[in-house]
This record gives structure tokens, sequence and C-alpha cells, in this order.
């Protein structure tokens, strides 16, 4: 048989490349996985409950119809409604097996070969691969000394094959969250050039804020224009459950079901009762495990404020810091490979989520304690002490 080009010359996952790594760490040390944005607590115990008693009805693995578990996109609905002080109703959303699902089957629904995106730097990897993998061209975006992209940038860039800018706040890989008025001024660009913009929501909750992420649904018309992404994964601790939804218009909506129907039929139900029953009954859980998120940035963020090792934090934010390392005569794929190998240290190489290398990574904090990110400073310390001296 012959494979697609497209597909073969694409990398392979980063993530799955930097864990193989593991088979040749040193084990001298405990292990500090910094490499997956998962939660380090299992979800409330009012979700496990409802899951438990769903798997036991007769209809407890049957197919949900094609937008979704109806009682959770009513759920999800509101949630959305107080969160952004605007309406956001039920039929103007689909759930899907994650977001990563969700972005992919609106790329799908809004591009053909030889289109473009326009993509932020530092780019989240997944997007970026399934975005050449279909033939679509990535435009890079380039962005402000604190990582803050200018809409006006993101103008210049606009070609009559551009469909969509993408966005994602709080960032991954670089944390970073973009304020109100940045996000209302790439809506203002994408809505006059008649483009989507694609905005990935997934870390709405780890922000410093209860006031709303942004006002775009304000805006009578906000659906012919913003395509809205979230996760359920993070927020509600259910990564394996594969729980996403686009929100979005009744149009774009309807190619995504087309989509989805081809691809999986429907998420998987028992994450969606998951979902909903977060929603419905864990919200103070939901609260307090956000500020524990919180906690964790904050314990980064002291760890690595002197600099350790002339290791420096860039940003952060959501569940990242974006850390710059100091060994400018070494690739970043051969420092991560020391660090998991040499330090018992696991992280993901810039090079994953940059079209070259600028002695970045990625370190995701939320699954390791408090303690444990102390630790991850001392063998910062260590490590640039050895190859330093």
């Amino acid at each position: 048989m012959r494979l697609s080009p497209r597909t073969v010359h694409e990398i392979d996952s980063p993530m799955g490349a930097t864990y193989a790594l593991l088979a040749g760490r040193s084990g001298e040390r405990a292990l500090l996985d910094l490499a997956q944005a998962a939660p380090s607590y299992p979800p409330a115990i009012e979700m496990n409950e409802h899951v438990a008693r769903v798997a036991h009805e007769p209809n407890g693995a049957a197919y949900v119809p094609a937008p979704g578990l109806p009682r959770l996109r009513e759920a999800f609905a509101a949630d959305l409604s107080h969160a952004y002080q605007s309406p956001v109703g039920a039929g103007q959303m689909v759930v899907t097996a994650g977001c990563n699902q969700a972005f992919c089957l609106v790329a799908q629904s809004l591009t053909e070969p030889g289109d473009e995106v326009i993509e932020v730097l530092p780019y989240y990897f997944n997007y970026d691969m399934w975005l050449r993998m279909n033939g679509v061209v990535p435009r890079y975006l380039e962005p402000g000394p604190d990582l803050v992209p200018d809409p006006e940038a993101a103008e210049a860039l606009i070609t009559p094959r551009t469909r969509a800018i993408v966005l994602v706040t709080p960032g991954n890989p670089s944390g970073v969250t973009l304020t109100p008025d940045v996000l209302a001024g790439f809506y203002e660009v994408a809505k006059r050039h008649d483009i989507a913009l694609i905005l990935d929501e997934t870390y709405r909750s780890f922000r410093d804020t209860a006031q709303p992420a942004h006002e775009l649904f304000a805006d009578p018309d906000w659906d012919r224009t913003l395509v809205s992404l979230h996760s359920f994964s993070k927020d509600l601790a259910i990564p394996g459950y594969r729980v996403g939804a686009v929100v979005a218009s009744p149009e774009l909506s309807r190619q995504v079901m087309k989509l989805l129907d081809c691809v999986a039929i429907c998420p998987p139900r028992i994450g969606q009762e998951a979902a909903w029953a977060g929603l419905a009954s864990a919200q103070e859980w939901r609260r307090a495990r956000a500020n524990e998120i919180a906690d964790k940035r904050r314990r980064l963020e002291t760890a690595l404020a002197d600099r350790p090792g002339g290791f420096e934090l860039m940003s952060s934010g959501g569940f990242f810091g974006w850390i710059r390392h100091p060994f400018a005569d070494r690739p970043t794929d051969e420092v991560v490979r020391d660090l998991i190998i040499r330090y018992d240290t696991l992280v993901i190489p810039g090079t994953a989520f940059l079209p070259d290398d600028r002695q970045m990574f990625r370190a995701s904090f939320g699954n390791v304690s408090e303690a444990g990110l102390t630790e991850f400073a001392e063998r910062l310390e260590l490590m640039a002490k050895d190859l330093l001296s």
C-alpha cells in the first residue's frame, strides 16, 4: 500500500516522542512530569457517582443525539451565559470528543487544500499538524515581546486564501491570557475580512479573574465570525473521557456534525454524562481546583524568579510556564533530552510549538505538587552548574 505523503512527512506527536525518552532516564530521582497538561486530582465525587449510576442503566451505553447529550448542552449553555454575561443557547453548540476534535472538525469545515490559516507563535502543535496534513498553509504571526499578538499585524497577513485566525487563550504553550480588548481587536479584523476567528478557550477557568474572558457574545451577530472552542478535560479533571464543544453558528455546526458522524458518530456518552454532572453539581469543587492550579502557578513563578541556572520564565498562565534555557550553543531537543535522561525531569521542547529553535521549552505544572515545582527549579540550577562549569 502507499501512505499519504502529507501524513508521512508530518512530525510524530511531540508528546509521544517526549514520553518515549523515559525509557533511558537515570532514575536517580523521582520523576517530575511537567510534560502533559493534566490535573493531578480526580474528578469530583458527584461526577464519579453519576457515572457509576449511568453505567448500570439499560441505555447507559447508548448513542446520544448528534449535537450532544441534551442536558449537557443546556447546562453548558447556562454556564457560558453566566460566565460571559451574554446569552448563549444550547442550539449554538455541538459536543465533540475533546477540544482537539473540535478544532479538527471546524478547520475541515472552513478550509480546503491551499487555503491559509493564521496561527500565533508559539502555536499549539496539534492544530499546526492538522492544518498541514490537510494541505492548509499556516501563516505565522509573531507576537510582541510580551507574547501578546497584535490584531493589525494579523491583518497584514491576510490574503484572498485566508480562512481563519486561530487564538488560544490562556495560551498553550505560553500561558499568556489575552485581554478582552485584544480579543475584540482580532474579532473586528476577522469580521471586516469575512473570515473566522477560532478561539480556543480550553483554559478559561484558569485565569486570574472571574470577569468574562471577552464580550464577543454580546454582539447579536457573533456567530457570523466567532467560533469558540471548549474542553471539559482540565476544568472537570476528565481528560480521558474526551469531551469538548464547538460554540458556533447553526450553519457551521451542521457541517461539523456531518464530519463528526463520519469520524465518531457521537462523542462517548459516559464522558458527556460526567461533564453534565460536573456542571450540575460540582461548581464549588471546580472553583477550588482552579484556585489550586493558580497556587501552583504562583509557586512556579516564585521558584524561577531568580532565574536559577540562567533559566528564565518568559510567561505563565493556564497550566503552563514558557521557559528559555541558557544553552545558546545547544539544540533545545538535546537540552530536553538531558533533562529527562540525566535529571529525571520531563518537559516538552519549544521546537514542538515553533517553526525554529528559540531556546524555549514548555513546563506544565498541573501534574506536579508545589514542592515538586521547587525541586524543578533546583534541578534546572543543577543542570546548568554541571553543563556550564
